[in-house]
């Protein structure tokens, strides 16, 4: 078993709210609370949720964009919540990122072969100008980008067409590690397909290891060998996609499945949750689930169920005081660890 690619441990990203009142204390926001995964190398770990609950935060914290409150982000064992905005640069080489809106992640002012081209220029100065234009068109190619339109303007683009400019630029770089942010969420039925048969293709020729951020649980088992499952912040489930899939440990994992058409018809027959999200800056004792949860009752308010194995033996997590009743629900165990 080699080591993780990256690791996470209790990664923490607060914001602080205004305050309108001076005497009143500030709030905070928690929109990223305790966190915990590993990915290995040549891995795609699925991150899915519904809106609002965590995922671009967790993102951008990992991509080195947005700081972090606490916790740690090991990188090929280098801590990176430390490090400076010039410190963290070099590894821009290895790290990188897609965007969910592929127009507004490009500027308006650069050709796409430009765009492409920016990474090479600020990571790799010791290439020429040929070199780099050579390599971005390269790049351009093989996301299936016609020679003819390098020298576009973003706007005359579709949007599956940007997403590919968008891919390319991440990956001009040859990068070890692609943090993709709903990058098909914005894209047609047809066109996103499209994109995740592309990174699947590239993934494979590369050897990346692919974080892929969506909130549609169809899009994630297309692509992931693990999920992990997110809601207001805090991991509900996490393990390996099938056993998830099939066998899913927490009512919002379950209530996320019979959503997704051609559920089971297990799955089906289970009502989806009601309410909205609890408040992130207001904090809650207790599951963060319960005021949704079908099967939740007093323990539920009085304590944080700990993220736990769903069966002995199993790789399979759940933070719910009653999806492994045969286990102590009391005794948090340690995060799984990622064969290789």
């Amino acid at each position: 078993m080699s080591p993780p690619l990256l690791t996470v441990r209790r990664l923490t990203v607060r914001y602080e709210l205004p305050n309108w009142v001076p005497w009143q204390q500030k709030q905070v926001l928690r929109a990223v609370d305790g966190i915990d995964f590993n990915l290995a190398e040549g891995e795609t770990l699925g991150i899915v949720g519904e809106s609002g609950c965590g995922k671009s935060t967790l993102a951008r914290a990992l991509a080195g964009l947005q700081t972090v409150s606490s916790g740690a982000i090991h990188y090929r064992g280098q801590e990176l919540t430390r490090l400076s905005a010039k410190e963290f640069k070099p590894l821009r080489r290895e790290i990188q990122m897609v965007f969910q809106d592929p127009l507004a992640s490009l500027s308006p002012r650069l050709t796409i072969a430009r765009a492409v081209e920016q990474p090479l220029k600020a990571l790799f100065p010791e290439l020429s100008a040929p070199e780099r234009s050579h390599r971005a068109l390269a790049m351009l190619e093989r996301v299936g980008i016609e020679p003819s339109l390098a020298g576009s303007y973003p706007h005359k683009l579709s949007g599956g067409q940007c997403q590919r400019v968008g891919i390319a630029r991440a990956l001009v770089v040859n990068p070890r590690l692609l943090i993709c942010d709903e990058p098909v969420s914005a894209l047609d039925v047809s066109v996103q397909a499209q994109v995740i048969n592309l990174l699947a293709d590239l993934q494979r020729e590369m050897g990346l290891s692919l974080i892929f951020i969506a909130h549609d649980l169809a899009v994630v088992a297309r692509l992931s060998q693990r999920v992990l499952v997110l809601f207001a912040g805090k991991v509900m489930e996490q393990g390996p996609r099938d056993a998830l899939f099939h066998r899913p440990a927490h009512p919002y994992t379950q209530a996320l499945l019979a959503s997704v058409p051609g559920a089971t018809q297990d799955l089906e027959k289970r009502e989806g949750p009601d309410g909205e999200p609890p408040s992130l800056s207001v904090p809650l004792l207790g599951c963060v689930f319960r005021n949704r949860c079908p099967i939740a009752d007093d323990l539920c308010g009085r304590a944080t169920p700990p993220l736990k194995r769903v069966r002995a033996g199993s790789e399979q997590f759940s933070a719910c005081h009653f999806s492994a009743p045969q286990l102590d629900a009391t005794q948090p165990v340690t995060p799984y660890v990622v064969a290789a």
